[in-house]
């Protein structure tokens, strides 16, 4: 008898998939992606192999019942099986007895509802990693295993498997994530070969070429404006490109302008050729800036004859999806330059998710730059993420810099790390002397202390010299305030740029700010935003206003303001809000701005006060040891829960109408389509805003109130009277 491991799909012409083929072409992943892991961690290598291959082979163990082999055979209908598949395969490992035998087993186990809290599973006693609340399904599997056996045996050949057993794991959760992460990445992508979708090879990073072709690009920038910032960029770059490779942690505190893109991707790839790293990744606090490092990057290191996105991938926003009908829409790092944000890094590194994880094994053996790394966390998740960087450098052969004009240096303060590290210097510290001199020059940082309404916030603009830069905590204010602009000065006073309107959208808001600031002629507009914008955009306004926050974020709107020394004096504005006219208050600022106000009063408002910001703060707000301590029982689920970077849940929400069009006719879809053509919500307001859900795409919606290039989605939420007379809000 011929045992299938997937149903047909009649409606693509798809076949029924045979478990054997199943099965061994998962094994073979799984196996070969955690021995490209395993290249880069000598000590683990081998048990993840083994681990992996196993958990590939018996994933679907279950599936070989016969009652469950009648609904993939379409001899019964219902779409889902009506004998849980995993709990098979979980007895058969158990009962082997080995370490990579158990590990397995939990892996298995985890592929489709994700790592369990260990401490739970452990309370079940003799049903760990089974359902204990389903008698029956136990009784069932027990009564059957022999019969899957033979079963199994009949249609997937013997493939030695090194039955490892004794190895002392300094950090688990990171090992059987990796794990997990091998396994889910082969099934799916097997499922996902037989059902069509076309898959390629990844381009290698071809680092040496890679690095050539930057020295090049660099060479060519400022060649026509040798003044002093082109010498420093220049002395940045080469410092950068000549520093040794051997620590696995480094810190690059260079001001703003100084040439940080280029300089930090040259050391990247210099490692990568000293260490044999495969991949960089390039960690970013905010999506918008993604599209400007990426044009960037690409111009710099693309070579002759490659497509510039297999090669320079971007990743704007969460796109994970579980659903095998949704999965082709996922976003995996298999680029030989990844450019994502801090929100997908992390998350993926504390998720205890298989479509999130899925991604997680293209980390190791991997350069990894954080740049405007004061902005890529909350202060209170920095503890834990220190330790998983440490680990990845030190167990899974990654290379990390931590990089920003306004670097806090949080790992030198005890409550990171005790003793406190002190990590070496890619500029010099001469070099940056010579740099902050003349940052010293370029701004004057002043205070408004009286909240403002919109309309105090109208009057107080024009009297500013413009172009002016306003930015504000939440969205819904950055609608609010951007609005009322444009009805009392017109359209073409103002710009708005948020994440509110789709990332296709901000790329052509970006080029139009671009295109008003090279109009000196034309200065009296102000750009209303969102934080997105005050770190690692090339901006230059004459003047900045910033609701309140910390300290490292009003240094970071300096960036924005005289960025080129082009005006003779620049002032960069801190005030507050009153909490009316629709405008929303974000309770994460509150504290960072008492603070603030602390070190006005005390004349500390520099770049080198910003550690000592972030230590108040920590002193007063604590740090969440609760992680930690989550992480180190192995409660997954715990972990994926408290570690969010951005305080709630989202969903990817579909604007583009053609796009809308396409996916509700099951037409197919490019997965960077979808990211350039959607937003996200927050998942607790999309039953409160009336968000559809597809049909065909489970995880997926569709937006169907006002959107306009201006304001985004904020137009149909601020029309929806409804949504914000009952207290609803958009952050």
């Amino acid at each position: 008898m011929d045992y299938l491991a997937h149903s047909a799909r009649p409606d693509r012409g798809v076949q029924a998939q045979d478990y054997g083929d199943h099965v061994i072409r998962t094994r073979r992943r799984a196996r070969a992606n955690a021995a490209a892991v395993g290249r880069y961690c000598q000590k683990y290598g081998p048990l993840l192999e083994a681990v992996s291959a196993l958990a590939g082979e018996y994933h679907d163990f279950g599936k070989l019942d016969d009652a469950n082999q009648a609904v993939l055979a379409g001899e019964q209908t219902g779409r889902r099986l009506p004998i849980q598949h995993v709990d098979a395969g979980v007895v058969q490992l158990l009962a082997q007895g080995k370490q990579c035998d158990q590990l397995a087993a939990l892996i298995a186990y985890s592929h489709h509802i994700g790592l369990p809290s260990l401490p739970e599973e452990k309370a079940k006693g003799q049903h760990c990693f089974r359902d204990e609340r389903n008698p029956t399904l136990l009784k069932h599997t027990d009564e059957s295993l022999r019969e899957y056996v033979a079963r199994h045996r009949s249609c997937v050949n013997d493939e030695p498997i090194e039955q490892l057993d004794g190895f002392q794991l300094s950090e688990p959760q990171i090992f059987l994530r990796m794990a997990l992460s091998c396994l889910v990445d082969a099934d799916h992508g097997d499922t996902a070969r037989h059902y069509g979708e076309v898959q390629r090879e990844p381009l290698l990073l071809r680092a040496a070429e890679r690095l050539g072709s930057l020295d090049s690009h660099v060479s060519t920038l400022g060649a026509d404006t040798p003044d002093q910032r082109v010498r420093h960029r220049k002395a940045v770059y080469a410092e950068c490109r000549s520093a040794e490779t051997v620590p696995k942690l480094y810190a690059c505190d260079s001001p703003v302008g100084s040439g940080k893109t280029f300089a930090v991707m040259a050391h990247l790839l210099n490692t990568a050729i000293d260490k044999g790293l495969r991949r960089i990744f390039v960690v970013l606090p905010y999506t918008n800036i993604i599209e400007q490092s990426v044009r960037e990057y690409r111009k710099a290191v693309v070579l002759t004859g490659e497509s510039s996105e297999e090669v320079v991938a971007e990743h704007h926003h969460r796109a994970d999806f579980s659903a095998p009908d949704v999965r082709c829409f996922t976003t995996l790092w298999q680029a030989p330059i990844i450019v994502t944000t801090a929100v997908q890094f992390f998350e993926t590194l504390a998720s205890n998710e298989p479509s999130a994880l899925r991604k997680f094994h293209q980390v190791a053996g991997s350069a990894i730059f954080f740049d405007e790394a004061h902005a890529a966390l909350p202060a209170r998740l920095w503890p834990q993420a220190w330790r998983w960087l440490a680990a990845l450098s030190d167990e899974w052969g990654c290379h990390f810099v931590l990089g920003s004009g306004s670097l806090t240096r949080f790992w030198e303060l005890p409550e990171f790390s005790d003793p406190p590290v002190r990590l070496p210097e890619l500029v010099t510290t001469e070099t940056r002397r010579k740099m902050l001199d003349v940052e010293g020059q370029r701004i004057r940082y002043c205070r408004r202390s009286e909240p403002l309404d919109v309309e105090e916030i109208l009057e107080w603009l024009p009297t500013l010299p413009g172009p002016r830069l306003l930015i504000v905590n939440t969205v819904q204010s950055a609608a609010v305030i951007a609005q009322a602009t444009s009805s009392r000065f017109g359209r073409g006073r103002v710009e708005h740029l948020s994440t509110a309107l789709t990332p296709a959208d901000r790329k052509n808001t970006i080029q139009a700010i671009k295109n008003r600031l090279a109009d000196k002629a034309s200065p009296d507009w102000t750009l209303v935003a969102t934080s997105l914008v005050e770190a690692g955009v090339d901006f230059s306004f004459s003047t900045g206003l910033r609701e309140a926050a910390g300290l490292v974020n009003l240094i970071q709107v300096g960036g924005r303001v005289n960025r080129h020394g082009e005006f003779s004096t620049a002032e960069v504005w801190t005030f507050r809000l009153k909490d009316r006219d629709n405008l929303r208050l974000h309770r994460d600022f509150e504290l960072p701005a008492k603070i603030l106000d602390r070190l006005y009063a005390e004349n500390r408002v520099s770049p080198n006060d910003c550690k000592e910001a972030l230590r108040r703060e920590i002193r007063e707000e604590g740090l969440a040891d609760n992680i930690t301590q989550y992480e180190n029982a192995s409660d997954f689920p715990k972990v994926e829960e408290e570690f969010r970077v951005i305080s709630g849940d989202t969903r990817t929400v579909v604007i583009d109408e053609a796009l809308k069009e396409r996916l509700q006719r099951g037409l197919p879809v490019d997965r960077l389509a979808i990211q350039r053509g959607s937003v996200q919500i927050w998942s607790n307001r999309i039953a409160q805003l009336r968000v559809s859900e597809f049909s065909r795409y489970p995880g997926l919606y569709y937006w169907s109130l006002g959107y306009d290039s201006f304001i985004g989605y904020m137009k149909g939420v601020l029309e929806d009277e409804a949504f914000l007379s009952a207290g609803g809000a958009i952050v």
